[in-house]
């Protein structure tokens, strides 16, 4: 019996000092000392052993089991370094390296636009207004003067979320809150900036988009007014060179109305694809505020008069950088975004 267990325990510790893996490792720990292990069937044949011979046969074999979970405990630790080690080796970081640059955030192109216009419009002695980018029909169309059956409706496909409430689909409801806020008090000079949304989705229109209003209102106010306003804030966004075209138009909210066209930014005016050959590219609509606007807004159209006028912030992006795609603007594609910084 003194036998074998001198052969199992040679065996064992051979068979632990040479193993290269925690699993085997686990594997050899169960095979030798396992309640079904080596060790213990010799155990059990102690009963064919004589009497006088099992003490010392059984203080033999606990001091073996004793030694082999020293030996275990010795190799899984040295196993676990070594892992550890070549895990380290793979890992590790060479401080000699360059490290990596951090990279510095930066205005989105439309928020620099933004900033541009509230700047060229305060300085004018605008406020900024606000309103809601959820708007009753009443504020987004019937104070507007778009009643209900009116074709210009067709021009606006929106988002509606009940027969009352829409997705606001320009900014000029801004107008009729302000003007309501504030009359009859004189005067009214503001514009607003925000977000407003239509079903619309190609190069170069979104379903969300950004617009700016303008509105004046005071005694005395006429055409010549905003032409000036609207000549000063192109050459102020596009250039000192910049010439200033009005074309007659319709808008339901203003009478009269004009289109106000630039000289275009990439021919000077001569014509080019970019302008269709007319040498002109159109930037915002504007005109004076319609009596029936002002009414409902709780002013006398006989005593004072306003102007208004509307731009698409994208529009204007678009001409100022010379971008073809809309789309670019909120794609988040870093390549396209880096060129503003």
């Amino acid at each position: 019996m003194l036998d074998k267990l001198k052969e199992l325990e040679d065996e064992a510790k051979n068979k632990i000092e040479g193993v290269s893996d925690l699993e085997e490792l686990k594997t050899l720990k169960v095979r030798y000392l396992g309640k079904k292990g080596e060790l213990t069937r010799l155990l059990r044949s102690l009963g064919s052993v004589p009497a006088e011979d099992r003490p010392v046969i059984g203080k033999k074999a606990n001091a073996l089991r004793e030694e082999l979970e020293r030996v275990i405990e010795l190799r899984e630790q040295s196993l676990q370094d070594e892992q550890r080690q070549e895990k380290w080796e793979k890992e590790r970081i060479d401080v000699t390296l360059p490290g990596w640059p951090a990279t510095v955030g930066q205005r989105h192109p439309l928020t620099m636009i933004i900033d541009e216009i509230k700047e060229i419009f305060t300085g004018l002695g605008f406020q900024l207004a606000y309103g809601p980018d959820i708007e009753t029909d009443y504020y987004n169309f019937e104070a507007l003067n778009i009643p209900a059956d009116h074709p210009a409706r067709d021009m606006q496909d929106s988002f509606y979320i009940t027969d009352e409430f829409l997705l606001r689909t320009h900014t000029s409801p801004v107008q009729i809150r302000s003007m309501e806020r504030q009359a009859p008090k004189l005067p009214v000079r503001i514009i607003c900036l925000g977000k407003v949304y239509r079903r619309d989705d190609d190069a170069t229109h979104s379903p969300m988009f950004h617009q700016c209003e303008g509105l004046v209102v005071d005694t005395d106010i006429t055409f010549a007014d905003l032409k000036g306003t609207l000549d000063l804030f192109a050459r102020e966004m596009f250039g000192p060179e910049q010439r200033v075209r009005f074309r007659p138009s319709f808008f339901p909210f203003t009478e009269p109305s004009a289109e106000v066209d630039i000289s275009c930014i990439m021919c000077s005016g001569k014509g080019c694809r970019t302008c269709s050959y007319t040498g002109w590219l159109e930037i915002l609509g504007s005109g004076m505020v319609h009596p029936r606007v002002l009414e409902v807004s709780g002013y006398n159209p006989r005593e004072v008069t306003g102007f208004a006028f509307g731009m698409g912030i994208e529009r204007i992006a678009m001409l100022k950088y010379g971008i073809g795609d809309l789309r670019l603007f909120f794609s988040n594609d870093l390549r396209f975004l880096k060129q503003f910084s």
